[in-house]
This record gives C-alpha cells, sequence and structure tokens, in this order.
C-alpha cells in the first residue's frame, strides 16, 4: 500500500485504480488505445464522514465504483481517483 499525504474531506475517498487488463481471456493482447478504465481499486485514505452519516469503507478495501465515477489526480507520480463514498457500488 503506498502512502499518500492527502486527507479527503467528508464523504470522499481517495482511490489507488487496478492496471488496466492487458490481456483477453483469449490471450490476446490490448493495444493501448482500446483500454477500458478500470472500474475497481484499493482505498488509500478516507474523509471523517458526514454527521450522522459514517463511512462504510475504509483504507485497504477493494472497491468497485462507475466507469466515470471520480475526479483523476496525480500524486508524486502516482495517478488516483478522488470520488465520493456514494459512487462506489461495492466492498469486493
Amino acid at each position: 500500500m503506498s502512502e499518500v499525504n492527502i486527507r479527503p474531506l467528508q464523504d470522499r475517498v481517495l482511490v489507488e485504480s487496478a492496471a488496466a487488463e492487458e490481456k483477453t481471456a483469449g490471450g490476446i493482447i490490448i493495444p493501448d488505445t482500446a483500454k477500458e478504465k478500470p472500474q475497481k481499486g484499493r482505498i488509500v485514505a478516507v474523509g471523517s464522514g458526514k454527521k450522522d452519516e459514517p463511512l462504510t469503507v475504509k483504507v485497504g478495501d477493494e472497491v468497485l465504483y462507475g466507469k466515470y465515477a471520480g475526479t483523476e489526480i496525480s500524486v508524486n507520480g502516482r495517478d488516483y481517483l478522488i470520488m465520493r463514498e456514494s459512487d462506489i457500488f461495492a466492498i469486493l
């Protein structure tokens, strides 16, 4: 797990996206232009939650989120997504 000096506010979480698939199930190599955005990742930081609504995810959880969820940011050369907890569909 990577260390990040970012603390999301309220119900937001910081997610490190999983790597995009390099091959199909049949073994065909996918070129960079055809790779889909990953829809799962690992929580690396969480906010404090809203009043009367504590967060249900915690640091280290593997999560599934929407294809266009969150805002992409880059910190120390690594790419992350910052999103609201409501953009997360499931904990894997």
